[in-house]
């Protein structure tokens, strides 16, 4: 009798295990979580986790060529985050409205972004990668760099401890502890197997008009994407997945 050849992975797969029960996403733009994890936040709606995003800017200076004011391409942007949202369960958003373009690891946005862990209270977060990937430079925006460096300063030491910021105190917002996060755009340590995902994945991105409105390669694309990443973890044929990068903070 032959013995059927078994493929081991060779990165470890996300199994969902119920120790998530919240979850947050810190990006900096609309449309940087569709790209870089709607299919990870589909799976972990699908197995009841409570997700929600946290938005650092509005995408005011969003790269289309529309003659709409900042303030008119904010408002587009939001409505499209929060529609593309609603595709993959999630209903609570924040839109700390910083500029687009313009954001740096503050002290300021450190506050900001612990105020939002405190009152959501996550077993997880997910961000962006403070790491530039020389590899793939559009993944590093300046803005995506900044982000993922101050939502690892939010997470450890801030949102954890009492006397940073004690005017979060005042506000109700006492500390948490993040014990994980996961993040985008660096090298994988972790992959998400999203292939019954991908179709959520597809449609929260078709949200973003202003941003891929006109990209008739979209879906193609973002399955190249997938399957790369798929293949390089050693998933099987025709498998789809997202990586991160994975950290323990406890």
């Amino acid at each position: 009798m032959s013995k059927k050849k078994v493929r081991k992975s060779k990165l470890p797969v996300f199994k969902y295990d119920g120790s998530i029960k919240r979850a947050l996403v810190v990006v900096a733009h609309p449309d940087d979580v569709d790209f870089g994890s709607a299919g990870t936040v589909a799976t972990l709606t699908h197995h009841g986790v409570d997700v929600a995003y946290c938005l650092v800017t509005s995408g005011d200076a969003g790269g289309d060529d529309s003659t709409h004011s900042k303030e008119e391409r904010a408002e587009i942007r939001e409505s499209e985050q929060r529609a593309a949202a609603a595709e993959v369960g999630v209903t609570n958003l924040t839109f700390l409205r910083w500029p687009d373009g313009q954001v740096e690891p503050t002290l300021l946005l450190r506050r900001e972004i612990s105020r939002v862990i405190r009152r959501h209270r996550p077993d997880l977060v997910i961000t962006q990668s403070p790491e530039r990937n020389w590899e793939r430079i559009f993944a590093s925006h300046p803005d995506h760099l900044a982000v993922g460096e101050a939502t690892m300063r939010a997470v450890y030491p801030d949102a954890r401890n009492p006397h940073a910021f004690p005017e979060l105190l005042h506000e109700g917002c006492a500390p948490h502890t993040v014990p994980l996060v996961w993040m985008s755009g660096g090298q994988p340590t972790m992959v998400v197997d999203i292939s019954k995902r991908f179709s959520r994945k597809f449609a929260a991105l078709t949200k973003h008009e202003s941003q891929v409105g006109e990209r008739a390669d979209l879906e193609k694309m973002l399955r190249r994407w997938a399957r790369t990443t798929a293949k390089v973890a050693g998933l099987g044929k025709g498998r789809l997945a997202e990586g991160f990068r994975v950290i323990v903070t406890k």
